[in-house]
């Protein structure tokens, strides 16, 4: 994850945060065009993300749930005034783009693989967001209405030619997408933090809830093949998951969702 130093934080910080600010460095660690993420580099360390109003409540109650279940970062601060703020405790160990981590491709597609398999198979009757899906189902029609339709992440796009079509086999197919597993919702390699190759922790959950394994599954073949610069690993990572479990119909309806953002 890039960190690049910055003098301090740009913006007045609610009073609740200063004690935490105070005397420590601070960098810049965005990857989000909506939000800001600054990493404090005090005690542990610690994660400030500052977001629009109203955009943080769902990763607020999302990492909560994720900690409550031994799997996600501790939240130390959450308000909502002109703007979101959330302050998370770093958790331990280092992201999945970690050099050391991409040396060893199989491995990490391993641990890639049996990590989400075994987050896929948690009790997720407490979940407070139950029905993933159609919150994911309306931001996609919404985004298709609106003419936002991006599909420069993913270059072959399943070999949709258009928005058209894409929205098409989205309308068709998501009658066959479930809630019915525990989401990270954006499990990529950066939201995958491990300690000596054991995982420590999931961040960056606010798109997370009861929903269908297929997004996952989507989004950690995606990440794979971006970070490690090769489609070498995708076999792997499905036999590993459970290739019984995984249908390529159903990561291709995904995809034609996910071109809409």
């Amino acid at each position: 994850m890039k960190k690049i130093l910055l003098d301090k934080i740009p913006i007045d910080l609610p009073k609740e945060l200063e004690p935490f600010v105070l005397g420590a460095s601070v960098f810049d660690s965005s990857c989000h065009s909506q939000a800001k993420v600054y990493y404090i580099d005090k005690d542990n360390g610690y994660y400030l993300k500052i977001s629009p109003k109203g955009t943080l409540e769902t990763e607020k109650m999302m990492t909560e749930y994720f900690y409550k279940k031994g799997i996600g970062a501790e939240v130390l601060h959450y308000s909502s005034n002109e703007k979101d703020y959330i302050l998370t405790a770093k958790v331990v160990g280092d992201d999945c783009t970690s050099e050391k981590y991409l040396a060893e491709p199989k491995k990490l597609t391993d641990i890639l693989a049996s990590e989400l398999r075994r987050l896929h198979e948690l009790d997720f009757s407490d979940c407070p967001i139950k029905d993933k899906m159609q919150k994911y189902f309306d931001t996609a029609e919404g985004n298709f209405h609106s003419g936002n339709y991006d599909k420069s992440h993913f270059p072959d796009s399943y070999g949709y030619r258009s928005a058209r079509e894409a929205y098409a086999v989205f309308q068709e197919g998501k009658k066959y997408l479930n809630n019915d597993v525990l989401l990270h919702g954006d499990y990529c390699l950066p939201n995958v933090m491990l300690n000596d190759w054991k995982l420590s922790g999931f961040i960056d959950v606010g798109s997370g809830g009861v929903g269908d394994r297929h997004v996952d599954v989507f989004w950690a073949l995606w990440s794979l093949g971006f970070n490690l610069k090769t489609d070498r690993y995708r076999q792997r990572f499905i036999d590993v998951y459970g290739r019984d479990l995984i249908d390529e119909q159903l990561l291709k309806i995904v995809s034609a969702i996910e071109v809409f953002g």
